[in-house]
């Protein structure tokens, strides 16, 4: 076996068996450091050995039987560890028995476990989203808008305070799940957006399989707690996003501006099934949050046969509403693009230019001001706004898009 074939078989079981093999192993021996270190282990043996060997059988039950084998190792030389010593010993053969509490998938444990209202949000977000394996402390760091050295000393404070408060590694009852569920949301709704645009240079630039999953896992949240209108609300958006999903590269690997998709190409099943989703929670007549709020915007992008057909008012209006709600920069940059369409892009590029305090280092930021001074015909200062914004940009179809962007100005 060529270990091009070897490091692809490696990648396919992080991506499949990361989750599993850390919740089972947190779950053995209570302690999520010992678990993340050790999958990390089974998997380098992995690189080494698969080359030579082969790919087993059974990858899943190769890497949990090694990392086993490496958190005892690691265990043993660790004197203060008798009480988790004498857990070890247990064979580690043995299959796990069936999950406690109402949660079956492993991965949706893993996630409402390690999102425990203990820590704070932030904490527990970033926390969950480094074990869930779907994505590095890089991806993470790019999500929030921090440096990853920062990010990662987060990710350890997280875990140094599992470990010195004694929260156990448990499954939650059923009762438990309404005050950990919006930390889990976040969670899956960083996932989902790392696979619509991903961040990094070195992947594809739409992730198919991790906005698969974040859609796989909502609808089990959906499955567990019928009555959330913010899990219906994220479910909603996440599907009427995926339907664009085939639209959004072009041939030539360039992000397509929803505005310039084609629109016969977007799924109509996923748009339909959001669409009835939203009206659902709009019939409920309980205050939305932002989910839904989210998935009222995406309603009525996805309404409109045409770009020239949106009702950029209501969309402004369900945007003030979200501002509101969150009075974050990111989210009175995205108002500032619908106060584009409707006042003008003069009226659009003035509330811009008050958020560079908070966006200074977000891409996005650039871009939008770069089109607004396009279309203001003000190209050598929309030149620089691309130029910021393509060396910010780590996701090579929009990096494609936005060079395009500025070389076509005058």
């Amino acid at each position: 076996m060529s270990s091009t074939d070897a490091h692809e078989a490696v990648t396919r079981a992080h991506r499949e068996e990361w989750a599993r093999v850390v919740a089972g192993l947190a779950r053995r021996f209570g302690d999520l450091d010992i678990a993340e270190e050790a999958a990390a282990e089974a998997f380098a043996v992995a690189v080494e050995r698969w080359p030579a060997d082969g790919v087993p059988p059974n990858p899943g039950a190769w890497l949990t039987t090694t990392a086993a084998r490496r958190a005892i190792d690691r265990i043993r030389r660790e004197q203060k560890r008798d009480d988790k010593q004498r857990e070890a010993q247990m064979s580690y053969s043995d299959p796990p028995g069936p999950p406690p509490g109402p949660i079956d998938d492993e991965r949706l444990q893993l996630i409402f476990t390690c999102c425990h209202p203990a820590l704070a949000m932030e904490a527990r977000v970033a926390l969950t989203l480094r074990m869930l394996g779907g994505l590095t402390v890089a991806e993470i760091a790019r999500a929030f808008l921090v440096q990853e050295s920062a990010m990662s000393r987060r990710i350890t404070r997280a875990k140094a305070k599992i470990k010195d408060a004694h929260i156990p590694y448990r499954v939650p009852s059923a009762q438990d799940l309404p005050a950990r569920v919006s930390g889990v949301l976040t969670v899956l709704f960083l996932v989902f957006n790392e696979g619509y645009l991903a961040s990094g240079p070195d992947t594809d630039p739409v992730r198919e399989g991790l906005t698969a999953e974040a859609i796989r896992l909502t609808r089990l949240i959906r499955a567990l707690m019928p009555q959330d209108g913010e899990v219906a609300g994220l479910l909603a958006l996440m599907l009427m996003t995926e339907a664009r999903r085939t639209a959004r590269v072009s041939p030539d690997g360039e992000l397509v501006a929803l505005g310039e998709q084609d629109r016969g190409a977007w799924d109509a099943a996923l748009i339909t099934e959001g669409h009835r989703l939203v009206r659902e929670r709009l019939a409920a007549g309980t205050p939305p949050g932002r989910y839904q709020i989210l998935a009222a915007i995406n309603a009525v992008h996805t309404s409109a046969r045409d770009a020239r057909d949106t009702d950029w008012s209501q969309i402004v209006a369900l945007y003030d509403r979200f501002v509101r709600l969150d009075p974050s920069p990111i989210v009175a940059l995205n108002r500032a693009i619908a106060v584009a369409e409707l006042d003008g892009p003069e009226v659009a590029l003035a509330i811009v230019d008050r958020l560079e305090d908070g966006l200074a280092d977000y891409h996005a930021y650039h871009a939008t001001r770069a089109d607004l001074l396009r279309r203001l015909g003000r190209s050598q200062e929309s030149r620089a706004a691309y130029d910021k914004a393509i060396e910010l940009a780590g996701n090579t179809a929009e990096t494609a898009s936005l060079t395009r962007r500025r070389d076509q100005l005058g």
